[in-house]
């Protein structure tokens, strides 16, 4: 299993973490065809594919999170983030993507982002490729 940290500076904020997955298959040598399960092990955070070309599109998914999960709409869990653990439950903690030659087999738009909603923080992310078994020989 491979693994990024990831260093968050604001309480919901979705970091592009694309280049990062790019650079870390890289250099572990992956060159092949497979998936890359993408997993982040934290109840606050999560993962998600998304546009990354305009980023008013991950300021406006933050946005309508902050509607649907408010931060003080009088939950049960005394730690005050339970509107972080709802984000969270919405959008998922793993993603799988296909690679193909070692690299991310990604939507035209589509970016790799980690969704932070109890930062600023440092996160991890977990990488874990599998070859495809369908290459010929």
């Amino acid at each position: 299993m491979l693994e990024l940290t990831v260093t968050t500076h604001a309480r919901d904020f979705l970091v592009d973490i694309t280049s990062r997955i790019h650079e870390t298959l890289e250099g572990c040598g992956f060159a092949e065809d497979g998936v890359c399960h993408v997993f982040v092990p934290h109840t606050t955070a999560g993962v998600t594919l998304n546009e990354g070309v305009d980023p008013a599109v991950a300021r406006d998914i933050v946005t309508a999170l902050a509607k649907v999960a408010p931060l003080n709409a009088g939950y049960h869990h005394v730690e005050g983030n339970s509107d972080a653990h709802v984000k969270t439950a919405l959008v998922g903690n793993h993603v799988t993507i296909p690679v193909s030659g070692g690299r991310l087999q990604l939507g035209t738009w589509q970016h790799v982002y980690l969704a932070e909603f109890d930062g600023p923080r440092t996160r991890r992310v977990w990488l874990e490729v599998t070859r495809s078994a369908l290459t010929p020989d």
